[in-house]
């Protein structure tokens, strides 16, 4: 979700190595110098600004939401002005990620409008499944742009006066765990009338969709989740064993971003589709989680920040892809969206993680 009121207030080559997508190899983790540790299960390995405030075939590449890697080894970042690029991203040996525009796609709604377009998943086949928040929807996008259809979604998580969802509070994150039979997406804030669980913290609803064989995505269970007081879910990304990467995210004015990285696990929470305000009876269990780190205890490595912020490293993240899977441990690409404001930083960020056991 853009930051619009207290952002608009604060004032305001490329390098190639290493591929960093999935399709190559790349040197397994280094132990966790205390240089670069976050946590004990997360070092950031490096970070670019080289994106920031650039133009490509006269497209403002920033305002970016979400990450996907496609079939081609590229990855997909998301706009949320309605457009989707191509990058072709490389990590250099002293772990700096960088990113080159290769492709640019506009997306529409039905009618030729504008999205506000949130969250990103590239399916098996290429089609892109992609986020509005503003509904909310899910939309299906072939690889050219064209609109394919549109996903269903619950009554209840629409927007008001139709559902009880506030605009611009909606479907933030969207992945596809392994297999590709279970779609999930992340409303960033709670529902009206949803209140809070035993210890205070607000529950947004996690919805899922799944599909068997050739069948289209129905609805499917969906979930409740903790987020951390002042914070919302900017994005989830399935860690590829069941279990879920979520970025909780806020901004206080005059301080800055908090960002924080948890792991989740949907699997014996309890189906809340059914439950109409949260957090339900003493039998609805909500998702468990656990924190692997507070982004903003990472070292800075030299980052500049436009604003007031905790860490010079932090700004406004949104999006979050796994780029390659080795053992217990995950190589991640994270991006910032700078909104198109002078006071923050369309910033790269790539990180490795250690999931601890289920």
């Amino acid at each position: 979700m853009r930051t619009r009121s207290a952002l608009a207030a604060a004032a305001a080559a490329l390098a190639a190595a290493t591929c960093l997508t999935p399709t190559t190899a790349a040197a397994a983790p280094q132990p966790y110098a205390p240089a670069r540790a976050c946590s004990p299960s997360v070092r950031i390995d490096g970070f670019s600004d080289a994106l920031d405030k650039k133009t490509f075939q006269g497209a403002f590449v920033g305002n970016l939401s979400a990450l996907a890697t496609d079939k081609d080894g590229t990855v997909a970042a998301l706009s949320d002005r309605s457009q989707l690029f191509s990058l072709d991203v490389r990590q250099n040996g002293r772990g700096t990620p960088s990113a080159t525009p290769v492709r640019v796609v506009n997306l529409a709604d039905e009618k030729g409008g504008p999205l506000d377009s949130e969250g990103l998943v590239v399916d098996r086949d290429g089609t892109r499944l992609v986020t509005s928040e503003t509904e909310p929807s899910v939309r299906r996008y072939a690889e050219d742009g064209k609109l394919l259809g549109r996903l269903p979604v619950p009554a209840a998580l629409q927007v008001a006066p139709r559902g009880r969802a506030v605009s611009n509070q909606t479907f933030e994150g969207l992945t596809l765990q392994p297999g590709g039979r279970t779609l999930i997406a992340s409303m960033e804030q709670s529902l009206a009338g949803d209140g809070p669980d035993a210890a205070g913290r607000p529950l947004v609803r996690l919805q899922s969709w799944q599909r068997h064989g050739r069948q289209e995505f129905a609805l499917g269970p969906q979930y409740a989740y903790p987020v951390d007081k002042g914070l919302g879910v900017a994005e989830i990304t399935a860690a590829g064993d069941g279990r879920l990467l979520v970025l909780e995210r806020g901004f206080t004015p005059g301080v800055g971003n908090t960002v924080r990285l948890y792991l989740a696990d949907p699997r014996r929470a309890s189906d809340v589709t059914a439950v109409t305000n949260l957090p339900g009876g003493a039998g609805t269990r909500p998702v468990g989680k656990k924190l692997l780190a507070d982004l903003g205890a990472c070292p800075s490595l030299g980052a500049t920040a436009h604003q007031p912020q905790r860490n010079p490293l932090l700004d406004n993240i949104e999006g979050l892809v796994v780029m390659k899977r080795s053992g217990g441990s995950l190589r991640l690409l994270l991006v910032s969206d700078d909104n198109q404001n002078a006071a923050q930083i369309t910033r790269l960020y790539a990180l490795t993680v250690r999931l601890p056991r289920p």
